[in-house]
């Protein structure tokens, strides 16, 4: 399967990465990545960059090693309403903005609770990725989410870290085996992402791409197949999104 980006990444600014912005960007040039994208840890995550990070995204190159970049940020699902942890009006100045629950950002609940504040940011226009929603500690109706997701025109996540040996999250492959079902069943779209924390994660989806050819799920349900099918969930990537004389893609 084509695998032409990464958007779930994480610097030294989220305080629990190990390498630079430029240095990740480096590593998804040299492995020829047609996008990265960089979306660190929002406010209410411990240890993680102060909001003045977001605010000055700005002065960063769209560019970096011949690559083009998007900056995002992943929120921190904070009560079962559905809130996150940056102001609407500073969301809608990222490129793109994951949405997660971290059991570090939100009050123990139930799987009506956490299903519930899933709901919230689904229905949030501003949102365009629920990530890694697959953990057993943090239960969820994956029907609910994946009819959601498929109305409200939002992506679901398959995280690759989550899905590795070493991950702390519990029971992803079996809730990622009921959630794949579903959004096969509704039509919902889904993007892989990698999770990395380290520059030698860039672009690695491998335990993803196990799991889909297992399941024979679609590839044309998989927006890293193709920048338009990516760019039809995220509105800043459409802006910048062109075509060559021959029709090729190509991001501005």
């Amino acid at each position: 399967m084509t695998d032409l980006f990464d958007l779930h990444t994480h610097s030294i600014a989220s305080g629990h990465a190990y390498n630079t912005l430029y240095e990740m960007a480096r590593s998804a040039s040299e492995k020829g990545l047609s996008l990265y994208g960089c979306s660190e840890h929002a406010p209410a995550m411990p240890g993680t960059c102060h909001l003045y990070y977001f605010s000055n995204l700005k002065v960063v190159p769209r560019t970096l090693y011949g690559t083009p970049i998007l900056l995002g940020a992943e929120l921190n699902i904070t009560d079962f309403d559905g809130s996150t942890d940056l102001a609407p009006a500073m969301i809608r100045t990222l490129d793109y903005a994951i949405a997660s629950i971290h059991i570090q950002c939100i009050p123990k609940g139930t799987a009506a609770d956490y299903t519930r504040a899933y709901l919230g940011v689904i229905q949030n226009p501003d949102i365009h990725i629920i990530g890694h929603p697959d953990d057993s500690r943090l239960p969820a109706d994956y029907d609910t989410l994946a009819a959601a997701a498929k109305e409200h025109h939002t992506l679901l996540e398959v995280n690759n870290t989550s899905l590795s040996p070493v991950s702390v999250r519990i029971g992803a492959r079996e809730n990622y085996e009921k959630l794949l079902e579903r959004c096969m069943h509704y039509g919902t779209h889904i993007i892989l992402g990698s999770d990395a924390h380290v520059e030698a994660d860039v672009g690695n989806h491998a335990f993803a791409h196990a799991l889909l050819k297992e399941m024979n799920f679609p590839e044309e349900l998989v927006v890293n197949t193709s920048l338009s099918k990516a760019a039809a969930f995220i509105p800043k990537l459409k802006k910048r999104l062109s075509q060559t004389p021959d029709g090729k893609e190509r991001i501005l």
